[in-house]
């Protein structure tokens, strides 16, 4: 039996002059509503892009909350469908000194924000919502991620072939 293994990738390549736009709309986010952490991240769970404040503590394992907010937007999206929402646009979660908030970004992405007890709702909100206008139109420029065709034939086969038989060769 054979077995087709496919790898999970990003669904956006932000790369060169968007990495630095985003990276820098995410910097003004951060000074603006005086947040902590903000992320660019695909409904994968990888993260796109992130910026923490100089005066932040280290910054957690960005990994896991990728992919942790991609499984609760899915979650949250498929509550919404229950109770006869086509989405809800926005998640907050708010502790007792650390708050989240997670907007979509587009169809592809979630902006999310860390943010401490010294940066009310309201302004995270705000400057949010207009870090994420403009990524949006920064990602329509961008149009839709397109997987190159590694068509490797049969010559890479053998060269790699002899390659690893060489590599790998008991020498006396």
């Amino acid at each position: 039996m054979l077995y087709s293994l496919k790898m999970i990738e990003p669904s956006i390549a932000l790369y060169g002059e968007a990495f630095n736009r985003v990276n820098a709309l995410l910097d003004d986010l951060l000074q603006k509503a005086h947040v902590r952490y903000a992320m660019l991240v695909d409904r994968k769970g990888f993260v796109l892009a992130h910026r923490e404040a100089l005066w932040a503590a280290k910054p957690p394992a960005l990994d896991s909350i990728a992919t942790l907010i991609a499984g609760n937007a899915a979650a949250t999206s498929a509550l919404a469908k229950l109770l006869g929402e086509r989405r809800f646009n926005e998640l907050v979660h708010q502790g007792e000194r650390i708050g989240l908030y997670v907007e979509e970004v587009s169809n592809e992405a979630l902006l999310v924000v860390i943010f401490d007890d010294t940066a009310p709702i309201g302004r995270v909100k705000l400057y949010a919502k207009k870090s994420i206008e403009e990524i949006e139109t920064l990602l329509e420029a961008l149009g839709p991620l397109e997987m190159p065709d590694f068509n490797l034939g049969a010559d890479f086969a053998s060269s790699a072939g002899a390659l690893l038989d060489d590599l790998f060769k008991v020498r006396p």
